[in-house]
């Protein structure tokens, strides 16, 4: 029997305004083609955003990782960004 190990990098996200607040950016969902950063990240393949606190989020992904955090830093506040490597 074949197996695979995927290894999904996990980003644990602090940012510097509530997410409630970021949301905001994708009032127009016609532009964007959603309506929250929840779903704009998750829309990216096998990426995913979980919300654990009014600002904090945790992002996993398996290979969209890189792509997920520069599209963050250019239009979002991060205070922190802290990248899990699961090869450690």
């Amino acid at each position: 029997m074949k197996t695979s190990i995927t290894s999904y990098r996990t980003l644990i996200v602090t940012f510097a305004e509530p997410i409630r607040t970021l949301d905001e950016m994708f009032d127009n969902s016609e532009r964007w083609g959603v309506s929250s950063l929840k779903e704009w990240i998750d829309s990216y393949e096998s990426t995913r955003f979980t919300q654990t606190d009014d600002r904090i989020a945790v992002i996993t992904s398996e290979y969209n990782m890189n792509h997920v955090l520069k599209w963050l830093e250019s239009n979002t506040p991060i205070a922190c960004a802290v990248s899990v490597d699961p090869q450690e």
